[in-house]
């Protein structure tokens, strides 16, 4: 059995390797919309985009993490950013509304400035946040051991199963 640390360490390799494979896709296939979640098994694409340019962006993005191109780990259009934009904003605007002795008037602008200001450092910080703790870039160890596709009615789903060593 994987101790918690190994799993986590699975999830967040996933979680690069999710994230270079929807680059790459990106790239090829001008206009794709896709939604990923990575578990400690693999990651989960739900999006119609064929399975042949899966594999094929899945085993481009893991050779080219290990090969050092780490850049490829973050994306801007990933839930950690959504999820760091509300922690920050609720956040932020908390700490305003609660400065005592203000009219509501000073208290509401300053509530909005503060949301504002969150908005503004919310996306640099979920990218550090998905450098950081989230993804890793290291994928030593890491292979693919395949793509399955799948459809529920009209969603196209594709399953990255990776092996770690």
């Amino acid at each position: 059995m994987s101790s918690p640390f190994a799993l986590i360490r699975q999830i967040r390799q996933n979680h690069a390797l999710e994230h270079a494979t929807v680059h790459l896709l990106s790239r090829w296939v001008p206009g794709l919309h896709l939604v990923g979640r990575s578990d400690w098994r693999g990651f989960w694409l739900y999006g119609e985009v064929e399975t042949s340019l899966v594999l094929k962006a899945a085993l481009e993005g893991l050779q080219r993490l290990q090969s050092g191109e780490s850049q490829l780990a973050v994306h801007p259009r990933c839930g950690t950013n959504i999820a760091a934009t509300v922690l920050l904003g609720g956040v932020a605007v908390y700490a305003a509304g609660a400065v005592p002795n203000r009219s509501r008037l000073r208290r509401f602008l300053g509530m909005g400035l503060a949301a504002l200001g969150a908005l503004t450092f919310s996306g640099p910080l979920g990218l550090l946040v998905q450098q950081h703790i989230t993804t890793t870039a290291d994928l030593r160890g890491v292979s693919i051991e395949g793509v399955r596709r799948m459809q529920r009615g009209g969603l196209v789903m594709h399953r990255v199963l990776v092996a770690h060593r």
